[in-house]
């Protein structure tokens, strides 16, 4: 039977592994379509990574199906899937120039030299590398071995890439750099990402949407966007990001740091705002904002990020103690498990 033209690209139903006594993944349901930048985000241990050698052929499901463009390849070895998996460990060859790198699956599938030159060469210039084909993995960069990866994976144009936290091993600026880079590279050659990562930021920064995994299940499916500004659950406001947890009339919401108002100097709260009384306790400067916790005159805490536009670190550090209001607007309050709009 042939596969839909519309089938998705990944596909899958009730997928479990148990290792031992673990319930490493319970029962997954996922589609995700043709060219979309798609994230696994969740803590060490929630299934993202197990879920992802699945579906690449690294681990066999106990139950559950794995579909690619609508071929059930559940069964399959990883060879004969239409992915390919950049690791954390790059893995080059060291005695191998870069381009010899990139060629080398190529080669295996016994492409001729001639067309495989032109591939591996296009795929370097792809990954903003074209005059590096010389070099030997040892003299370049992290990030440049990164790419190198990157282009030895895209050169056999696969139909899915599953990127299993490829930017770790790199430093901060670095890695922010790379996700840019990534996702503009995902852009141009149209490919369907499938990345694991447990970096909230990352996720929020890269993908057309995400899974938030938690205790080998998926709790929430949906744009960045919908993930942070409505979770569905108390894990994924404190996981996703920062939030403050709010009891109030029976209800439990979440209101994000940023969407606070601190009012110092006797100002008037807006029409309509919700107003806490309280006491400033901790404050910590951080460059272009200011994180605040606040002690609540009715109990409990908040914390509060604020823009410093004007104020330098000993302006901010000043208010430490100080009595304060808060303020917020009730659309900027999201009630656990009742996100705006239906989930996808």
């Amino acid at each position: 039977m042939a596969p839909e033209a519309s089938a998705p690209d990944i596909s899958v139903k009730g997928l479990t592994k148990r290792y031992g006594e673990v319930l490493a993944v319970d029962g997954i349901d996922l589609d995700i379509p043709a060219g979309e930048f798609f994230t696994m985000l969740g803590p060490s241990g929630s299934g993202k990574t197990t879920t992802l050698r699945m579906i690449a052929g690294f681990e066999t499901p106990d139950s559950g199906t794995i579909e690619l463009a609508g071929e059930d390849v559940s069964r399959l070895p990883p060879y004969d899937r239409p992915v390919n998996t950049v690791f954390q460990d790059y893995a080059l060859f060291p005695h191998m120039t870069v381009l010899q790198n990139v060629e080398y699956g190529l080669m295996v599938k016994k492409v001729k030299k001639d067309e495989r030159g032109r591939r591996a060469a296009d795929a370097l210039e792809m990954v903003r590398l074209g005059s590096y084909g010389d070099r030997k993995p040892s003299q370049l960069s992290g990030g440049q071995r990164q790419r190198v990866a990157l282009a030895r994976a895209i050169v056999n144009r696969p139909k899915v890439l599953l990127l299993d936290e490829p930017l770790g091993a790199l430093d901060l600026k670095l890695r922010q750099e790379m996700q840019i880079e990534l996702k503009s590279i995902q852009r141009e050659v149209g490919i369907t990402f499938v990345y694991v990562t447990h970096d909230q930021e990352e996720a929020l920064t890269m993908s057309d949407r995400l899974a938030v995994f938690n205790q080998g299940r998926i709790e929430q499916i949906g744009p960045p966007a919908e993930v942070y500004e409505h979770p569905q659950s108390e894990f994924i406001a404190g996981f996703v990001g920062v939030s403050n947890v709010i009891e109030r009339d029976g209800r439990r919401y979440t209101v994000r740091p940023e969407k606070i108002t601190l009012l110092m100097n006797g100002e008037a709260p807006e029409a309509g705002a919700h107003v806490e009384q309280g006491q400033v306790g901790d404050v910590q400067y951080a460059g272009p904002v200011t994180k605040y916790q606040v002690t609540l005159d009715r109990g409990g805490e908040l914390q509060v990020l604020a823009q410093n536009l004007d104020e330098g670190s000993s302006d901010v550090l000043e208010a430490k103690g100080r009595r304060v209001s808060l303020q917020w607007r009730p659309e900027q309050e999201s009630a656990i498990g009742e996100p705006e709009g239906g989930t996808e």
